[in-house]
């Protein structure tokens, strides 16, 4: 399993849109959605050419502490069973 966290999502953001994207950044645009959007279509594209299946994920809220990898879950419903 690979984990990629692109690190620049603004300054890339701000590289491709210009003076008009640096403004929208952070305010009307979500610049971590829409770089993550733009990588997965190019990783997409370079698995399918090589002929990799893959399950690629978009996952909100998860951080990366040093060596240690943050998750935390988004729970519909829990329940406790005490007999």
């Amino acid at each position: 399993m690979l984990i990629v966290e692109i690190v620049n999502t603004r300054e890339v953001l701000r590289k491709h849109l210009g003076p008009l994207g640096d403004r929208l950044v952070g305010s009307v645009l979500d610049h971590e959605a829409q770089v993550e959007k733009a990588v997965i279509q190019e990783l997409e594209k370079a698995l399918k050419s090589s002929g990799i299946e893959a399950n690629i994920l978009s996952v909100e809220d998860m951080d990366l502490m040093g060596s240690r990898l943050e998750v935390p879950l988004k729970l519909r419903e829990r329940r406790q069973v005490i007999p």
